[in-house]
């Protein structure tokens, strides 16, 4: 392996880590509105994911650096191809964290509700937004010969990408839920663990349907990898966490949601490897790990970086994640 696949899968690993962790911080978000009944309700919900989830948006900042620095061509044609959708991203995520901040200043009902419903709008549009970035990049874009992005907003707005947003959302949303599960006890659990039955239904759903539109739009069947074989196992995984749920084994059944982001992950990373960014005007003009890569010497300090800092990211979010373990109940809430 040499150190341009060997930062294409280092990369690859901070996505997975940040879709199943962010993942059910936005599932959690989505579901807010819908299934906390008073205010106290609203506020458990809130603090299942408090102590983490800006600690979870560290992955994503340092898959950005990452690209900038291993890949500089693709980070180039990524961000500016991909600009609007970005700031899209970028407010709803601005709005989200200044909803939590903002929801407990004041205790007229009106305003915590429409706090509430941007923590929504904030979780909803990001979830949906990265689905349709990566099925643009699993589909591919238009990339001229000088590895600049040749369409517009609208070029990414197509059926395939949507159909991918789509799938994400109520992916994250079934790994919330089951998260919530973990986190929480009560009427309020049991209003969410009678939700997960529904929101699997319409995840499975959209997972055989995004397999089978992905086969049709994509060259993923023609991979010598194989990444057709990491999508069925997704699909099995997901299967899986509907049985767990079933006997009540929640820990294990939100294991599974997040094998299945893995794995969906995984799929597309086998099906671009060694591209980085596929162009649908000629092959040729595709961005891949070589042609896209900073020099040798760069990609070896990265090495020495990575080695070093990315263990103790993973420390220190293990130390909170344990730390925060506890149920969270109307008897812990503190304002």
């Amino acid at each position: 392996m040499d150190l341009n696949t060997l930062w294409f899968w280092i990369i690859g690993i901070l996505f997975i880590g940040f879709f199943i962790l962010e993942g059910f911080d936005y599932g959690v978000g989505i579901l807010l509105p819908f299934y906390g009944k008073d205010d106290d309700e609203r506020r458990i919900i809130i603090n299942t994911i408090g102590p983490f989830w800006d600690g979870n948006e560290v992955w994503i900042i340092s898959a950005g650096a990452m690209i900038f620095g291993a890949f500089p061509h693709w980070y180039a044609t990524l961000f500016s191809g991909f600009y609007i959708a970005f700031v899209l991203l970028l407010l709803a995520l601005i709005v989200r964290g200044v909803a939590f901040e903002f929801r407990s200043k004041d205790a007229r009902r009106g305003w915590r509700n429409f706090w509430d419903w941007m923590i929504f709008v904030g979780s909803f549009i990001p979830a949906l937004l990265w689905g349709v970035a990566f099925g643009n990049l699993m589909r591919g874009v238009p990339i001229n010969a000088q590895m600049e992005y040749a369409g517009d907003f609208l070029t990414l707005l197509n059926p395939y990408a949507l159909l991918v947003g789509v799938f994400a959302v109520a992916v994250m949303t079934l790994h919330g839920a089951l998260f919530l599960l973990l986190r929480t006890n009560g009427d309020l659990a049991a209003r969410v663990r009678g939700a997960v039955n529904r929101l699997w239904i319409v995840a499975f759903a959209l997972y055989v349907l995004t397999l089978i539109a992905s086969a049709l739009a994509t060259d993923m069947l023609a991979r010598p990898t194989m990444p057709i074989v990491a999508a069925i196992l997704g699909g099995v995984a997901l299967f899986a966490a509907y049985r767990l749920h079933q006997r009540a084994r929640d820990g294990w059944a939100f294991t599974m949601t997040a094998l299945t982001i893995a794995a969906t992950f995984v799929t597309y990373a086998l099906t671009h490897y060694p591209r980085v960014m596929i162009s649908t005007l000629k092959p040729e003009w595709s961005l891949t790990i070589y042609n896209a890569a900073a020099a040798p010497y760069t990609l070896t300090v990265m090495s020495v970086v990575a080695l070093i800092f990315i263990p103790l990211v993973i420390a220190y979010q293990a130390w909170t994640y344990y730390v925060f373990r506890e149920r969270v109940t109307r008897k812990t809430l503190e304002y």
